[in-house]
Parts: C-alpha cells; structure tokens; sequence
C-alpha cells in the first residue's frame, strides 16, 4: 500500500516517521513513561511534519487576524507561505504542503504528535478523506489563553495516521458484565493478583521485586499464570517506512 505524497511547493516541510521520544518522558527518573506501550505505540503510528524555521507567535486575546503576531528567528520571505493568522479568534494555522492521497476507503487524522505538550496553545484534529480530496488541508492550532508560544525547527506540528474511517461505522458499542466472560474475568484476576502482589512487595522494599523495578506483562504479551496470551500481531515497536521517491 502506498501513502502518495504530492509536494505543494518547492521546499515542504520534511515528513518523518513518527519518533518514539518526548522530552517531557526523557526528564522522568529513568525516563520511566518508556515502559508504557500504549504511549510508545501512539508516539509511533503515524508520521511527523516538521516545523521548518523557528518562530514565535504571540495572541493578545482579540478576535481579529491581526491580534496574533508571528516572528520568525530569522528573516524568512516565506513565512506566510507556512504559518499564518487565517481563521482568527487565537487560531493559528500552518500548512503541511502535501497533497496525500490515499487508498479507497483509507482518510487520514491529521493532528498534533500524540503526547507532544505544548503550553499555551493546542492542536485542532480533522479527518480528511484523502482518497479523493484534490487539493491540500491546513493544519490548526488554537490558543488556550492570550500569550506567547515559540515552535521550534525540526519539532512536530502535524501528525498524520490513514484510518479506514468508514469501517468505524460498523461497530456497535455492547456492555456486558466481566461475568459473562468468564475466560477474560480469569484472566484479570490472575493479573489484578500478580499486580497487587508485586506493587505490595515494593512497596515493602523486596529485593526481588526493586530489582525487578516494573511488570512486563503487556510490554511481552504475556498473561499471567499461563491463563493466555497475546495474538501474534501483539507488538511493542512500530517503525514506520521513510518517505522515497516515487516517478
């Protein structure tokens, strides 16, 4: 399968595979938010477009175009071409400079890189059906309150993932009982009892289970007690393919 990406311009900004760091992980001890799966995983599935000059952009809280102010670090004739004050009301917008299209039945959620925090200001998300849109879509940010935020070059500010959005459609939430399930209520008593049993001696200062510093049982697939196991498609890294050349 291929996402095809059209450039809309000379120099697009660079499209990467969506990188698995955070700083805000990196500053805990042991860069400890590493041993959540879910978040790695989210951090992976999709691909990063880069910001591709430093600049700043400051809202002074009014309604208007004008009430924010973008400044790049540097002089840049083509600053408008990328970030600009077009829907007004704190709401930034910045353009991928992609044309994707996708395959039938595939759109793309285009948004922020998941957990990437930003302080004063937050990524919109739209679900664009890009196997058939002939021209590009934005990308917007909304100030949270009036103040100045600065974005870097090199850092994330779309974040791209094709969905097969019209199969969603097909589900139907069901709420059931954990009862009625006896093989998955099995399950998750051996691992709430494996859990309370290893955070206890922890908590106890056991030397096995400080040494052991934190369960794996969902980072390896496992279950405990032999009760089951994650399907084959259970993962624990996801690397996207880099963009090529195509004719």
């Amino acid at each position: 399968m291929e996402l095809e990406c059209y450039p809309m311009s000379r120099q697009p900004p660079d499209l990467v595979p969506g990188r698995v760091s955070r700083d805000w992980m990196d500053a805990f001890a042991q860069r400890h938010p590493y041993r959540c799966l879910p978040l790695n995983m989210a951090n992976t599935t999709g691909w990063e477009i880069l910001v591709p000059f430093t600049f700043t952009a400051e809202w002074n809280g009014g309604p208007s175009q004008t009430d924010i102010v973008i400044t790049p670090e540097r002089p840049n004739p083509h600053v408008s071409h990328f970030v600009t004050s077009h829907f007004s009301r704190g709401v930034l917008t910045m353009h991928p400079q992609y044309l994707f299209r996708t395959p039938p039945g595939w759109g793309m959620l285009a948004g922020g890189s998941p957990n990437h925090v930003k302080d004063g200001i937050q990524p919109l998300t739209g679900l664009i059906e890009t196997d058939w849109l002939p021209f590009p879509f934005t990308m917007n940010w909304i100030f949270t309150r009036p103040g100045r935020v600065k974005f870097e070059k090199g850092e994330p500010f779309c974040f791209i993932t094709p969905v097969e959005h019209r199969k969603v459609e097909a589900f139907e939430p069901v709420i059931r009982t954990l009862e009625s399930n006896p093989n998955m209520k099995g399950q998750y008593d051996a691992w709430l009892k494996a859990r309370t049993d290893f955070n206890n001696r922890l908590a106890a200062g056991d030397a096995e289970a400080t040494k052991e510093q934190w369960q794996r049982f969902y980072f390896k697939g496992e279950i405990p007690e032999d009760l089951g196991a994650a399907p084959a498609t259970h993962t624990n890294k996801r690397r996207l393919k880099a963009p090529r050349v195509g004719l």
